[in-house]
């Protein structure tokens, strides 16, 4: 297991992109933080990891997870941690020919169907 706490984006399990996608259980699943638990140091660039940087896999999901528990650092009580890589059911990968290209995405299946 990598030196990384899980995302902590309380949407990030649900998108469907290629990296969270598990073909073999057909599941999408949350990503690691982009930053490790080590004292980060400068990349390159002289880039640094804020500490913040170890929870959240993307800006994104930094946001999204202040949008939903801001009222909670307010009024200073407790939000739960996730421990545990959280996993959405149902999806498959789907590729389409066209005339010069193939197109693969990843959608969600219902019923064998697929949900549009």
């Amino acid at each position: 297991m990598p030196n990384k706490h899980f995302c902590q984006g309380p949407e990030c399990h649900t998108k469907p992109t290629q990296s969270r996608f598990l073909k073999s259980r057909g599941v999408l699943r949350g990503r690691y933080a982009y930053a490790t638990l080590d004292t980060p140091e400068p990349n390159q660039w002289g880039w640094t990891p804020q500490d913040s940087d170890k929870f959240f896999c993307s800006q994104g999901c930094k946001n999204e997870w202040l949008n939903k528990n801001m009222e909670c650092v307010r009024a200073r009580t407790v939000v739960p941690f996730i421990n545990h890589r959280r996993e959405s059911q149902g999806y498959a990968k789907v590729t389409e020919e066209s005339n010069y290209r193939s197109y693969t995405t990843i959608e969600k299946i219902d019923n064998g169907q697929i949900v549009e």
